[in-house]
């Protein structure tokens, strides 16, 4: 009986000399801590998680999703939108300094925005000019709507008498880039052609 007793209380130390140095089966990796905080307890009853009396959700709201693609150069880019397509087509690309007479090189780039066009079958464009900040201001509202107005007949002639167009020349007004550098005034100087998507 003594021997009896005197092997399980050995068996007993030794049961608990191993679960007092073997490591948690679950421990957290070295720099975490488990986190007991308990979960923040929510209301289901407060007033504040619910509608008013009557009150309605607002109708569902598609969002304007844009995207935009430029050339490798940035001569030319693409912006699609929910509601219309703008093409963007720097100045250079188009027309030597201070004129507004289509290179060479314009025209097949203006056959290409006629083809999305028809492709689109809109029927409604508009064809706006911008220049940069040099010079005066009234000098690039005219330059810029010549340019516009040199775009918008080679475009007619593509397209014929069934679409309606709307020409502006805006000058150095709305540029987007940064008029302070080269790069940003090459950018400012453009003709955008756009168009709702509908094809209306």
């Amino acid at each position: 009986m003594t021997a009896s007793r005197t092997a399980l209380t050995a068996t007993a130390a030794l049961l608990l000399t191993v679960a007092l140095t073997a490591p948690a089966a679950h421990a957290d990796p070295p720099g975490i801590t488990e986190d007991t905080t308990a979960p923040v307890h929510i209301d289901a009853t407060n007033p504040n998680l619910r509608m008013v009396q009557g009150a309605k959700l607002a109708p569902p709201k598609v969002l304007n999703i844009k995207s935009i693609v430029e050339s490798d150069d940035g001569s030319e880019s693409r912006q699609d939108t929910n509601d219309n397509i703008t093409f963007a087509l720097q100045a250079e690309v188009l027309f030597s300094k201070d004129s507004a007479e289509l290179s060479t090189d314009a025209l097949a780039r203006i056959s290409a925005i006629a083809d999305e066009v028809r492709q689109r079958h809109a029927t409604n464009l508009r064809v706006f000019g911008f220049t940069d900040n040099l010079g005066s201001a009234a000098h690039g509202l005219v330059l810029s709507k010549q340019r516009a107005n040199a775009v918008q007949r080679e475009l007619a002639v593509d397209l014929g008498s069934s679409v309606t167009f709307q020409i502006r020349g805006y000058g150095e007004q709305y540029p987007i880039a940064d008029n302070s550098t080269e790069a940003g005034r090459r950018k400012n100087r453009r003709v955008e052609v756009s168009f709702p998507r509908s094809g209306g």
